[in-house]
C-alpha cells in the first residue's frame, strides 16, 4: 500500500498537526509552506497524495491543482478550505480535485479521505505499469523477431534484465544478433536516454587499446595531440557493449576490472581518477571460464561480467523463425527501393529451412536482400545429416500454422478450413509449436 503524502499549507500549526496525525498512522509525510517549493521538489510519477490549503501567498491551492493536473491528471489532490471557500472547493472537485475538507476537520475525517485517495492512486499506478509493460513487450517483439520458444524466452529475459543494474554476458555465434540484444537491454532500461557505446575488442590494435578505452592526456605518448575522452568515460551514465570480449588483452582486462569494481578510471598520462557510472554488457563466442582456465582470460573479470548470462541460440536451432525473419528482411530491402518483395516459392522455402546457416541471422538477412533485389536465390547448402527430415518437417509445419493464423488474424475457424484440420488436431499442433491464438488477433 502506498503511504507517501505531501502537505502544503502556509500555517505552521496546521502543518505540524497534520504531520503528527499522519506520522502516527504510518504515513511518510513531506511538508511545504509554499506551493512553489512543492512544485520544485515534486518527483515525476509521485506515488502518493497531495494535501493543500486553498488560500496561500503566491500560488494558491487552486493554481497548484491546475499545475499538478497539467502534469498528471490522475494525481489525487485533497484541498483544505475555510468556511467561505466551500463553493470554490466544490468547483475545484469538478475540475479534478479528489476531495476537500473544511477547517477545522478531525483526524478521522482526514485519514478516511486520504486512505481512499491512496487506494485510487495505487490502482492508477498499477494500471500504468501494466500498460507500460505491455507496450515494452510489443516493441520488443518487433525488435527481436521470432516466434520460437527460445526467442520468446529470450524476450522475457531481456525485459527482466533491462531494468536491473547488473552487468550481462551474452553468448552466441557470429551473426546471431548479440549487439541487437545488447541494444535492447539498454533501450528498454532506465539508461535509455544515456549513451550506448559499442566496441569490438577484436578490431582494436593492442597498442591502441588502452587509449581507446580510457582516453589520454596531451603528450601521454608519442603522437598524443591534445586530451582525448575514452569510450568508457564517454559512456558515463549509459551502457558499454564490449563485443568479442575474449580478445581483450590481459593488461587491459585488469584495468577494466578496476573500473567495474571502483566505478573510477584514469586517462593515460593522468594522475586524477574520474568517477563513472557504467553498465557493462559483454559478448563472447567461447566460454570465458574455459578461457580463464587456459590462461587467456582473467577469472575474476569473467565472474564480474557474468552476473547474468543470455545465450543466443544459433539459427539452425530455431528454424521455425527462418520464414518470418526472411520475410522481414526481404520486405525491408524492397521498401528501400520502393518495390514489393517477390513471393517466395515453396521449393526455396524448403531450401531455407534445410540450410544450416553458419552465418546465422546476418547470413539470412543477406539472402533475403538478394531475393528482394531480384539477384536470384543464394546458393544454399542443405543441412548436414544431424538435421533430420522429421525436424525439417516440424519447422515447415510450424511455419504453415503461423502463416494461416496470421492471415486469419487468429480466427480458429478460418484456420481449420484453410488447412483442412479438425479443431482437436489444430489445438494439439498449436500447443506443440507454442502458438497462441491471441498473439495473432489484430486489436484496434
Amino acid at each position: 500500500m502506498l503511504n507517501s503524502v505531501i502537505v502544503v499549507d502556509d500555517e505552521a500549526s496546521i502543518r505540524s498537526a497534520v504531520e503528527q496525525w499522519l506520522s502516527l498512522s504510518g504515513f511518510s509525510v513531506e511538508l511545504y509552506a509554499r506551493a512553489e517549493d512543492c512544485l520544485a521538489h515534486l518527483p515525476p510519477h509521485f506515488p502518493g497524495v497531495i494535501i493543500s490549503d486553498v488560500r496561500m501567498p503566491g500560488i494558491g491551492g487552486l493554481q497548484l491543482l491546475e499545475r499538478l493536473q497539467a502534469d498528471d491528471p490522475d494525481l489525487p489532490v485533497i484541498l483544505l478550505t475555510g468556511h467561505g471557500d466551500v463553493p470554490m472547493a466544490v468547483e475545484a472537485m469538478r475540475n479534478g480535485a479528489y476531495d476537500f475538507l473544511e477547517k477545522p476537520f478531525t483526524p478521522q475525517h482526514l485519514l478516511g479521505s486520504l486512505r481512499r485517495a491512496l487506494e485510487k492512486r495505487q490502482l492508477v499506478l498499477e494500471n500504468r505499469r501494466l500498460h507500460e509493460q505491455a507496450d515494452l513487450k510489443s516493441r520488443l517483439e518487433t525488435t527481436l523477431l521470432g516466434m520460437s520458444q527460445g526467442l520468446q524466452q529470450l524476450r522475457r529475459q531481456v525485459l527482466d534484465l533491462a531494468s536491473l543494474p547488473v552487468n550481462v554476458l551474452i553468448r552466441g555465434e557470429t551473426g546471431s544478433g548479440k549487439e541487437r540484444v545488447a541494444r535492447c537491454l539498454h533501450d528498454f532500461g532506465p539508461r535509455a536516454d544515456k549513451p550506448f557505446v559499442a566496441l569490438n575488442c577484436a578490431a582494436i590494435p593492442e597498442a591502441l587499446f588502452e587509449a581507446e578505452l580510457f582516453g589520454h592526456e596531451s603528450g601521454a605518448f608519442t603522437g598524443a595531440q591534445g586530451k582525448r575522452i575514452g569510450k568508457l568515460e564517454y559512456a558515463n551514465g549509459g551502457t558499454v557493449f564490449l563485443d568479442e570480449i575474449e580478445s581483450m588483452p590481459l593488461a587491459q582486462q585488469a584495468k577494466l576490472l578496476r573500473v567495474i569494481q571502483e566505478q573510477k578510471l584514469e586517462r593515460l598520462g593522468a594522475n586524477q581518477s574520474i568517477s563513472v557510472d557504467l553498465r557493462i554488457i559483454a559478448a563472447t563466442k567461447p566460454d570465458l571460464l574455459e578461457e580463464a582456465r587456459a590462461g587467456r582470460f582473467r577469472e575474476d573479470l569473467a565472474y564480474r561480467l557474468n552476473v547474468a548470462e543470455l545465450r543466443l541460440a544459433p539459427l539452425r536451432e530455431r528454424r521455425e523463425d527462418i520464414p518470418l525473419l526472411f520475410e522481414h528482411f526481404a520486405s525491408a530491402a524492397a521498401e528501400k527501393l520502393g518495390r514489393t518483395a517477390p513471393p517466395l516459392p515453396g521449393a526455396q522455402l524448403a531450401q531455407l529451412l534445410s540450410h544450416d546457416w553458419p552465418g546465422n541471422v546476418r547470413e539470412l538477412a543477406n539472402a533475403a536482400e538478394r531475393h528482394a533485389l531480384g539477384l536470384g536465390a543464394p546458393n544454399l547448402e542443405v543441412a548436414p545429416a544431424g538435421q533430420s527430415l522429421a525436424d525439417q518437417m516440424e519447422a515447415f509445419e510450424a511455419q504453415c500454422l503461423r502463416a494461416a493464423l496470421r492471415h486469419h488474424k487468429g480466427e480458429i475457424k478460418g484456420v481449420m478450413e484453410a488447412l483442412l484440420l479438425p479443431r482437436r488436431t489444430l489445438n494439439e499442433k498449436m500447443q506443440r509449436h507454442g502458438l497462441v491464438r491471441e498473439d495473432f488477433v489484430i486489436r484496434e
